[in-house]
């Protein structure tokens, strides 16, 4: 069975529509909405393909209204575009982002893996830990062999005590130095993550039109084609590596 594990869509459709593999199953680890310019089309394809759907906290933030906690740099936006996507979507787009769950566990024959937006101690809102005794706290709580977290728009792999954690990075708004769509693959044991190129003019065009201030539409546009934050000193990260085999 082949699994595609995908995270932080944003509203990009035309990254969404545009995955170029087939797959059994489709993961989603949270954040189909906010930033981007098409929350509707993404929610609608995600409830028709997705398997499982873990809650972002823009997806709660735009269900619930609480504030997103974002890092500093994206607060601004988070809100001005949170006002546009909350104007256009309809209560059952709303509702179904409500009731995503924040935290899903399923099993791949012997496989234990654990989807969350976030960590798991506090999803979907707290920021992944960078030091590896962190993460060995975090891990020490979950007895998943993979851990599947979505959130930083940065794809990693990496192992803490038994378990390979893994962040499929951003299918929507890569943060990663270029501007390529990010995801994951589960299949016979092995993840591997990979990335590919969409439109990203078309999709600029979109964030252009929206109804938000010149400077935000701006700063997403230019986070689009670049996949770089202004004044960020995230490293880039290559994706289509094989990371580990799991047990």
């Amino acid at each position: 069975m082949k699994i595609v594990v995908i995270s932080d869509i944003h509203g990009n459709y035309d990254a969404l529509l545009n995955f170029p593999e087939d797959y059994d199953q489709l993961w989603v680890l949270g954040d189909l909405v906010n930033y981007g310019p098409q929350p509707g089309e993404v929610i609608s394809l995600v409830q028709n393909r997705a398997t499982y759907v873990a809650r972002g906290n823009h997806d709660h933030f735009v269900g619930f209204g609480e504030p997103p906690r974002c890092a500093p740099q994206f607060q601004e936006m988070a809100e001005a575009t949170w006002k546009y996507t909350d104007g256009v979507l309809t209560e059952g787009d709303k509702e179904y982002l409500r009731s995503r769950p924040l935290q899903v566990d399923v099993w791949v024959g012997k496989i234990h893996c654990r989807l969350c937006h976030g960590i798991p101690t506090n999803p979907p809102f707290r920021q992944h830990p960078s030091a590896d005794r962190d993460w060995d706290d975090e891990c020490r709580r979950v007895s998943a062999d993979i851990l599947f977290y979505g959130g930083g728009h940065v794809a990693a792999g990496r192992k803490s005590r038994s378990t390979l954690l893994v962040n499929p990075g951003s299918l929507g708004q890569s943060r990663c130095g270029e501007p390529v769509a990010s995801y994951a693959v589960l299949k016979d044991g092995k993840v591997s993550l990979r990335s590919f190129h969409y439109p990203v003019g078309l999709t600029a065009e979109k964030v252009r039109a929206l109804p938000i201030s010149a400077s935000i539409r701006s700063e997403l546009i230019n986070l689009l084609r670049t996949g770089v934050v202004r004044q960020d000193s995230t490293p880039a990260v290559t994706v289509g590596r094989m990371l580990h085999q799991a047990r």
